[in-house]
């Protein structure tokens, strides 16, 4: 698995701040809304059920809803809401002067003998409004006769007191305690109307008897024939019947019988809605103290997480930056030893690597520029010295300048300019400023040349027709440098073979001798500048040092290369690979 990298590193950062922002002010406005509209909600409910009671109320006791308007405006002032009164198949009724149509929003419906007891808070078992009198309402003289019948007997129950049932029936309500009283029975075998906790019934007025009649008829229509539809009125105006109380048949006909008989003296079916006004300070909920403190609360959160997710990637980037810093600083004072230590596994982990890479690579180099001057100095100085030498001792009259001592003087000469030219090959192809040209060549000839100067201590193995593309005197050079190597690590009797072949698209022209050898931890370093395996060697018995790393830099230069491999005391192989011409 890929280990995360800064950007990634930065982008989790953003991404977790932003998203634990994003998932703070979600559930800030979730809560928020939640409780605004929890809290309007319940105020709207509230409302609501006040509105629907007294809507209900209203229908109950009248026949129609023209005259309602003043009673939703009062109730429009009351509550700080508009209510909106659509009937059904009518023109909606509004509280509020001027305001034409219903509001959008929920409505529910306002029916006195359907009651929604969960809306109205009621508990209504049949649903039909007990104020609903309807037929059962008394006459004058019915409600005359029975009050001057109850306040004639109040002298035999001195504790009872008057009542009304909605349908305006006077009756004597007893309190607990008064059942065993001598006047009850008196009082309930002549029918008077008395009341206490279980109801009896009464003796219905004619209009009372005209309303059961109906009922009973419209029963009839919904029982079957062989029970009893009859039904009586108790003294609190409640309809029951005389049969068949648990039936439920029966009480489901009951309850229908009464609302078709009920239904034309209680308002039509309307649809009530109940909004906010815009102008109402209800309309609008501020946050609460409880809201303010969450907000608080989560913002301190969010910054705590911002502040310390960045003030950990802060510190992951800076350490070690610092520490990189303090590296360069001591390289550049001077210390080659500078090296920075990190434990990151990011870019910067690359960062790290890449500068103690260059670290090493500008110890090593600084490392070869001395040895390069020692080398050069050193290889510098002998010829130097001996030219010198001989001339202070010609000058003072010590030696003649003779034909031997002008020949050797030439000599060292020779040997200063060819360790001066070497040292201008190799400047020029490091500067990449070494001029070649390559042309398509038969080697043949040319390496038997080469062998041939050596005066015999090397065979030629080369076909007649060797093509290659090469520098003719580049290639020269090559060549003459790799067998000047052989001959003077082979000693006398020793086989030194200069072969050449072609090997596909390349050509091969290879040294071989059976001289020393070198060993195995020194084949890496013989293409190194002024390298020698035997440190005791001068540059008389050993070279220069910069044969073989003149020969890769040439090599290189034409688009090859040159290999080793050797064994100690069998001798090496030097394998240099050119490119043969394409194939016409």
């Amino acid at each position: 698995m890929a280990r995360a990298g800064l950007r990634v590193r930065l982008l989790a950062g953003t991404v977790l701040v932003a998203a634990g922002a994003v998932a703070a002010t979600a559930w800030l406005a979730v809560q928020g809304t939640t409780g605004s509209i929890a809290e309007q909600q319940g105020m709207v409910d509230q409302v609501s059920g006040q509105a629907y009671s007294a809507m209900v109320d209203y229908a109950a006791t009248h026949a129609d809803w023209h005259a309602v308007q003043p009673t939703l405006a009062q109730l429009s002032a009351y509550t700080g809401t508009r209510v909106v009164l659509t009937p059904v198949g009518g023109a909606p009724i509004s509280s509020a002067a001027g305001s034409d149509g219903a509001p959008a929003g929920p409505s529910v419906q306002v029916d006195p003998l359907a009651v929604d007891n969960s809306v109205g808070g009621t508990q209504f078992p049949d649903g039909i409004d007990p104020v609903v009198a309807g037929p059962f309402q008394l006459t004058t003289q019915e409600h005359a006769d029975l009050e001057a019948r109850i306040e004639g007997d109040l002298d035999c129950l001195r504790d009872g007191t008057i009542a009304e049932v909605p349908s305006g029936r006077p009756y004597l309500r007893l309190d607990r305690g008064q059942e065993s009283s001598p006047c009850l029975k008196i009082l309930a075998d002549a029918g008077w109307p008395i009341g206490y906790q279980d109801t009896p019934r009464v003796t219905p007025t004619p209009t009372e008897q005209a309303a059961l009649d109906r009922i009973t008829q419209a029963m009839k229509d919904c029982l079957p024939p062989e029970k009893d539809a009859t039904v009586v009125v108790d003294a609190r105006g409640e309809v029951r019947p005389v049969a068949g109380k648990q039936d439920p048949q029966v009480g489901k006909c009951l309850v229908d019988a009464r609302r078709q008989v009920l239904r034309p003296y209680v308002a039509p079916i309307a649809h009530l809605q109940v909004t906010a006004m815009e102008s109402s300070p209800q309309a609008g909920i501020g946050l609460s103290s409880g809201g303010l403190l969450r907000i608080a609360g989560v913002t301190a959160i969010v910054l705590v997480l911002t502040v310390g997710v960045a003030m950990l990637l802060a510190n992951r980037v800076i350490q070690p930056v610092r520490t990189l810093t303090a590296a360069t600083r001591r390289m550049r004072a001077g210390d080659g030893s500078a090296r920075a230590r990190v434990r990151a596994r990011w870019e910067i982990a690359e960062l790290a690597g890449a500068f103690n890479e260059m670290a090493e690579h500008a110890a090593r180099t600084e490392g070869q520029r001395r040895e390069l001057i020692s080398d050069v100095s050193h290889e510098l100085r002998t010829p130097l010295g001996t030219i010198r030498g001989w001339l202070v001792a010609a000058q003072d009259g010590l030696a003649d300048l003779d034909d031997e001592l002008v020949t050797s003087l030439l000599q060292e000469t020779s040997l200063l300019q060819h360790l001066v030219d070497d040292l201008r090959d190799l400047a020029l192809a490091d500067a990449g400023m070494l001029r070649l040209e390559r042309v398509e060549l038969n080697a043949t000839e040319l390496l038997r040349h080469v062998a041939a100067a050596h005066g015999g201590r090397v065979e030629a193995d080369v076909p007649d027709d060797l093509l290659v593309t090469a520098d003719p005197v580049r290639l020269r050079q090559i060549v003459g440098n790799l067998l000047a190597n052989a001959v003077r690590h082979t000693p006398p009797g020793g086989r030194i073979v200069l072969a050449g072949r072609r090997d596909g698209r390349d050509v091969l022209i290879t040294v071989t001798d059976t001289g020393a050898g070198i060993a195995a931890d020194d084949l890496a370093h013989v293409f190194d500048r002024f390298w020698r395996a035997d440190k005791s060697r001068t540059r008389r018995t050993g070279g220069s040092g910069l044969g073989l790393a003149i020969v890769r830099k040439l090599a290189e230069a034409q688009g090859g290369e040159v290999t080793v491999t050797s064994a100690p005391g069998e001798g090496s192989a030097f394998t240099l690979r050119l490119p043969a011409p394409a194939d016409r």
